[in-house]
């Protein structure tokens, strides 16, 4: 019996819940399991989205825009922590002194309705094998619950709503959101130095992330990566490794090119299980490919069925996501926001391309692109042009001095273009018949992607 923690309490003495932000690809799994489990929810948000006719589809009734008096009979408001403090119905529920509940805390009471809770973290990966853990366990009929960071096409939805005890959870590190959640399974990918305005220093960071591995039974973990190692040692739950070293239990043999992504035999402790064959690009998706494999293989299910849906699984969206070719240009859109994520996401780049790549990157935080600079300009070097756009700040304030025109400087063809129209044009206008254009960041970006699709739809 995992132990309740007051957000646990407070669900089980509520039936009506209000969710500010219940469109956020974030908030909208969350309302799908609360409605499979029968409460009476409403929610609000400021914009249409798939996310939100998800959510109308289920006969939960939605308010656009935030007004007080819209929070009505609720005995619980929710919210992401996109809303503000401000909030009219946030605000209004604390008036009244209904509870309110963060996200986070939400779905850690969720993971504990749960048997088997398998928590997927990390720096880098985590939404790539949330998704392929999900596609797996959906096409080997075992029926997951699912809460993932980024859109699965398999379900063309950022989570699902299965009937087994199994859930898959992406569980972030930044701010400790994670640790709200109580895994079963923790699967740890890797630790790299991200977030450490938060944590301050990489010590700080392992701590964490032992944490969140000391609350699971059973861990699978990246037997190559020292850090990872640091937080798992001396742990008493079952460990299950992968990667590429001989000593891992689960380790990839007889590695070579395929036709997207690489193949190789899948090694369990000396004995040759089955052969996969990746439909993603790059390397680094070998050791996500184990962790999902490893984690899969250890619940009972089949490898052949295991390596088929390896075989079917095209990507998570926004993760070195093909928006089409044009011409003979192909055009990607990938998350990559950090220094060893874009290495990753340019290195499987120059692999598919047959000119050039441009390069489109929106620095994602101040303090992330003051602190790693250097490395962000030696990732960028492995790019043939570089277009950047200004630093999205998000939840932060320049007060490092810091500008995109300090990682262009040092490259040798690398601008700065001011707005996504101005980006879209130039990466257009650069790029010839071979040639792969990516865009790169963990903020809207994206959103030029789209642009430079159109463009090139319009000049073929």
């Amino acid at each position: 019996m995992k132990e309740m923690r007051p957000e646990d309490r407070i669900l089980e003495t509520v039936r009506r819940i209000h969710m500010i932000g219940i469109g956020g690809s974030g908030m909208c799994p969350l309302a799908e399991i609360l409605h499979s489990l029968g409460y009476e929810l409403t929610g609000s948000d400021n914009n249409e989205s798939d996310p939100l006719k998800r959510v109308k589809n289920l006969g939960i009734p939605v308010f656009l825009g935030h007004k007080a008096e819209q929070i009505g009979g609720a005995q619980l408001v929710v919210y992401s922590a996109a809303i503000a403090q401000d909030n009219p119905e946030l605000v209004a529920a604390k008036a009244a002194g209904i509870p309110t509940m963060e996200r986070s805390h939400l779905l850690g009471a969720l993971t504990r309705r749960f048997d088997d809770c398998i928590g997927v973290c990390g720096t880098h990966g985590k939404t790539t094998v949330s998704s392929m853990l999900t596609q797996i366990l959906i096409l080997c009929g075992a029926d997951p619950t699912a809460v993932i960071g980024g859109k699965l096409p398999l379900i063309d939805a950022n989570g699902r709503v299965g009937k087994s005890q199994h859930m898959v959870c992406e569980s972030c590190e930044f701010v400790d959101t994670f640790l709200q959640m109580t895994p079963d399974v923790a699967v740890l990918l890797n630790i790299d130095n991200d977030h450490l305005d938060y944590f301050g220093t990489m010590d700080n960071l392992v701590a964490s992330f032992r944490k969140f591995l000391s609350m699971a039974s059973k861990i699978v973990i990246n037997g190559d990566d020292k850090l990872v190692q640091k937080a798992a040692k001396d742990l008493p739950a079952r460990r299950i490794t992968f990667g590429l070293e001989a000593e891992n239990d689960y380790t990839a043999a007889n590695i070579t090119r395929g036709r997207i992504g690489f193949c190789f035999d899948v090694v369990r402790r000396g004995e040759n299980i089955t052969r996969l064959e990746l439909a993603i690009p790059g390397r680094h998706n070998i050791y996500n490919a184990l962790a999902a494999f490893a984690t899969a293989y250890d619940m009972g299910l089949p490898a052949e069925g295991i390596r088929d849906s390896i075989l079917s699984f095209h990507g998570a969206g926004r993760r070195f996501e093909m928006l089409g070719e044009f011409g003979g240009i192909l055009l990607a859109d990938d998350y990559a926001h950090h220094p060893t994520e874009l290495r990753a996401t340019l290195t499987a780049a120059k692999e598919l391309a047959k000119g050039k790549v441009i390069a489109v990157f929106q620095p994602f935080t101040f303090s992330r692109t003051a602190l790693l600079k250097d490395d962000f300009i030696e990732a960028l070097h492995l790019a043939d042009q570089v277009i950047l756009t200004p630093i999205m700040g998000s939840r932060e304030q320049n007060t490092y001095g810091i500008s995109s025109e300090d990682l262009a400087a040092p490259l040798k063809n690398a601008s700065v273009e001011l707005d996504f129209e101005s980006v879209a044009r130039a990466a257009v206008e650069s790029a010839r018949p071979g040639d792969l254009i990516l865009t790169m960041g963990g903020g809207d970006i994206y959103k030029a992607a789209y642009m430079m699709r159109d463009l090139l739809k319009s000049c073929g």
